[in-house]
């Protein structure tokens, strides 16, 4: 497959399976490696199958992709770690350790992912925590924080890698429209930086105040904004 040297991610023809169900046909995309793409659609439709295959927790049973360097089509179970380190990704639900300080959930992403000196993981998790605007927060209990800082932690954490793309499902799904625009900013700072983002969202008035590409699940097809006029007036 003739990839762009740019792109950090790219769809050939590719088949999104839930079980033995397509739930996207002939899927084709490329994000280039300082992208902001929103992926929209109705509950159901496919966004969080789409991306689940990018982090490869979903096999992709039929066409081609490659993300940041790894054929999914081709991927074997102990490469998806490595994968994984090359990449950064934000659920809306935090999965943060409740019974672990925000310090003690950092590291416990850095020793899952190789890193070994003590020195290194602590400044690498306090400049992650710095860059989220959390600084005073290693020692807190996830208890202890709000449901905007909590995800802010779930961003530092998908940050400790430098990962060249962050995946991101609903994340400012479950929060008041202000802390939402808030993590949206923090959003827009990474990408700024060089990161790219692939933000699954059913927030209409981001769609409507910042105009990024848009990928759109419907009807078993992905609709790019690029090749094709989108509505997102319609209820997704």
């Amino acid at each position: 497959m003739d990839f762009e040297s740019q792109a950090i991610i790219k769809v050939e023809n590719g088949n999104i399976f839930q079980g033995m169900d397509a739930i996207l046909q002939d899927v084709n995309f490329t994000i280039e490696q300082d992208e902001f793409v929103f992926l929209i659609g109705r509950t159901g439709s496919g966004k969080s199958s789409l991306l689940k295959t990018l982090y490869a927790d979903l096999p992709l049973k039929m066409g081609k992709a490659e993300i940041v360097g790894f054929s999914l089509e081709k991927i074997k179970n102990k490469e998806v770690p490595f994968l994984r380190r090359k990449l950064g990704i934000v659920f809306q639900d935090f999965q943060l350790f409740p019974d672990r300080t925000v310090a003690e959930n950092l590291f416990f992403v850095m020793k899952a992912t190789g890193w070994k000196d003590k020195s290194k993981m602590n400044n690498r998790m306090i400049e992650v925590l710095l860059k989220v605007g959390l600084g005073d927060a290693s020692t807190k209990m996830p208890h202890q924080l709000s449901g905007g800082e909590q995800q802010r932690v779930v961003i530092a954490r998908a940050l400790i890698n430098n990962p060249s793309i962050l995946l991101a499902d609903e994340p400012t799904g479950n929060l008041d429209p202000d802390v939402a625009d808030g993590i949206f900013r923090l959003f827009q700072e990474i990408n700024k930086e060089g990161t790219a983002i692939l933000m699954a969202t059913h927030n209409h008035d981001l769609l409507r105040k910042y105009p990024y590409r848009v990928l759109k699940c419907e009807k078993g097809k992905l609709l790019d904004s690029k090749t094709a006029d989108i509505s997102i007036n319609t209820s997704f």
